[in-house]
């Protein structure tokens, strides 16, 4: 997966990784507090999504050679899901999710 090589390459001459918290978000593009503050850093995702973390979301910021990226938050989903299954959820409330069986389910109702 390219989200894979592309950070094993940054961590070979990566410095630190911290945890740290949102502090605003905007075009994709996030300011977190941590042990040291960070200002417009690009937020990595798997390509196709793209997403704008909520203030006060905790993060993980790795530190490289090229400079400090967001990996996005550390967050469980709003509802219990089986190993395999996948949510894509908005912090309003709206979800789209992917069951084992085949099913899925928009905003808690079944489409085929």
């Amino acid at each position: 997966m390219w989200i894979n090589e592309y950070m094993a390459g940054r961590a070979r001459n990566a410095d630190v990784a911290t945890v740290g918290e949102v502090i605003t978000a905007n075009n994709g593009r996030v300011a977190v507090g941590s042990t040291k503050n960070y200002d417009a850093l690009p937020v990595i995702a798997p390509s196709g999504i793209a997403y704008v973390p909520v203030a006060g979301a905790s993060t993980i910021v790795m530190e490289g050679a090229g400079g400090a990226v967001c990996l996005g938050v550390i967050a469980a989903p709003p509802e219990p899901l089986e190993a395999g299954e996948l949510m894509l959820y908005s912090a309003g409330g709206a979800s789209i999710v992917l069951k084992n069986n085949g099913k899925v389910l928009i905003n808690g109702r079944e489409v085929s």
